[in-house]
């Protein structure tokens, strides 16, 4: 599900990208740690997006496992797994590129302020990025700003130099294996047998 949500992302901004006549941006889903590795060539010159961490929503955490169906039955299921995740999207422009570099970051924020609700449904590829997954994605953006001394961690840790780049925040990101449990009747009415004692009311 992880790798849908960023596929619908990268088809969202680029067929933004060229409707405003940009053509030639090119968005990749690659780890933007590998553009000074020998690997790293093919980040040139691209809108890199690039998953940095996972955190699970704790609000969604404690749902009830209990699934009612018409039929009268019921199953007991484990909740999804809902997730933000925060995406870095890097402007990775060389030399003479930093201005182009600038100018594409912008287009990127422009395009994450004009929208941040994402759906399967919606989106402009007309459906769903997997055609045999029938499974909704729906997800917000919102940008996630960094101080200076997490900038350096960041940087520091993907083992490149800093290039161009915004962080966001993505959510929600529901993961679920849909493993029944077990299934069960429904209780539709409790029946009492108490009889009353001789001598009581």
């Amino acid at each position: 599900m992880i790798d849908k949500t960023l596929q619908l992302l990268k088809s969202e901004l680029t067929s933004y990208l060229i409707a405003k006549g940009d053509n030639a941006a090119n968005v990749i889903i690659d780890n933007i740690g590998l553009s000074e590795t020998a690997s790293g060539s093919g980040l040139t010159d691209s809108i890199v997006i690039s998953l940095v961490n996972i955190e699970e929503e704790s609000t969604l955490k404690n749902q009830s496992p209990l699934k009612r169906f018409p039929s009268g039955t019921a199953i007991y299921e484990n909740a999804p797994v809902y997730l933000n995740l925060y995406v870095l999207l890097s402007c990775n422009y060389f030399g003479d590129g930093y201005l182009l570099a600038l100018k594409r970051l912008s287009s990127v924020i422009r395009f994450l302020q004009s929208k941040n609700s994402f759906a399967t449904s919606t989106s402009s590829s007309g459906g769903s990025t997997d055609p045999g997954d029938p499974e909704e994605l729906s997800f917000t953006m919102e940008l996630y700003t960094l101080t200076f001394e997490q900038i350096n961690h960041l940087w520091g840790s993907l083992g490149g130099r800093q290039v161009p780049f915004a962080m966001y925040k993505l959510r929600l990101v529901a993961i679920s294996e849909h493993a029944t449990v077990r299934t069960v009747p429904l209780i539709e009415e409790i029946e009492t047998n108490i009889s009353t004692l001789s001598g009581h009311n």
